[in-house]
């Protein structure tokens, strides 16, 4: 196999066949991302891709699961795409599911019955960086897109009959933006209705923008309990139908799992109590968090 670079994949995937299809991310511009900073975006061949498969599918043929990295492999060209996910087809018979990140602008270029085609041929999640549902903290953070893109991207995915897993991100407004890139953040949930919301806790890295934001004090993240605030918030202002949220990747400060809407109530509670302790005792020790 060969890959290049750090290669970067959802947690879930944890025990997928990671196959490079690209190097970096075509937007790379998002100010809290240090992850693809430096690299030029590229789409590889498609004879090392093939080459990469047939390498993959001689040492276990039984593979169940793909992840297509890096950072937005659904900007592939459609016939491309299908050439790759038709390879994989015929070289893991047991093949259940594909997976990729994709944004908004790559999920735009394709209509529902490109989609749908990628369906047929197993891509059956796709992971989306959300971020923030406040338009403000998404022009400041250059992510590329509006809370309507969003939406419009989202429900193109869920039309196709493609899970969609999205990100939103913690402490993202910084301190000033908190209370209300938690709550519309929330309320872009409602709209989008994802299958999986995963919450994770911005973490100032060098290489980020962000981070030559916070040290000249232009940015200022908010607090720890502030930031489980925000977490608090974001699930009260949703109102979310079979999905399963969770923030507990490891740079969040409080890991919670929940089935919402059944454990709304429960989860509400919980935030509530972690919020009213007096020292940070039932929070990640700094240590113990990372990307």
């Amino acid at each position: 196999m060969n890959y290049e670079g750090p290669v970067i994949r959802p947690p879930s995937e944890a025990n997928s066949l990671i196959l490079q299809v690209t190097f970096g991310c075509s937007h790379n511009r998002c100010t809290f991302c240090p992850a693809y900073k430096g690299r030029r975006f590229r789409i590889k061949g498609i004879e090392e891709i093939r080459h990469d498969i047939d390498e993959a599918s001689a040492y276990d043929p039984g593979t169940r699961r793909v992840f297509l990295a890096d950072g937005d492999a659904l900007i592939i060209p459609q016939p491309k795409l299908l050439e790759i996910l038709d390879h994989l087809n015929r070289c893991f018979p047991a093949l259940q599911r594909i997976g990729t990140y994709a944004n908004v602008k790559g999920i735009l270029r394709k209509s529902i019955t490109d989609l749908k085609e990628l369906k047929a041929r197993k891509l059956g999640i796709i992971y989306l960086g959300i971020e923030s549902g406040d338009e403000e903290t998404l022009a400041a953070v250059h992510k590329g897109t509006t809370c309507d893109g969003i939406a419009e991207a989202s429900a193109r995915v869920k039309d196709a009959g493609i899970k969609l897993s999205v990100t939103v991100l913690l402490g993202v407004g910084g301190r000033e933006r908190s209370l209300m890139h938690a709550r519309e953040t929330g309320r872009l949930l409602t709209r989008v209705q994802p299958d999986y919301v995963g919450a994770l806790t911005l973490m100032l890295v060098p290489g980020a923008p962000l981070y030559d934001a916070a040290l000249s004090g232009s940015f200022i993240l908010p607090f720890p309990l502030e930031l489980v605030r925000e977490l608090k918030i974001m699930i009260e202002e949703s109102d979310l139908n079979h999905c399963l949220f969770f923030s507990n990747h490891a740079s969040n400060y409080f890991p919670l799992r929940a089935r919402l809407p059944r454990d709304k109530e429960a989860s509400l509670q919980l935030l509530d109590t972690v919020l009213n302790q007096p020292d940070r005792a039932v929070l990640t020790p700094e240590h113990l968090r990372a990307l």
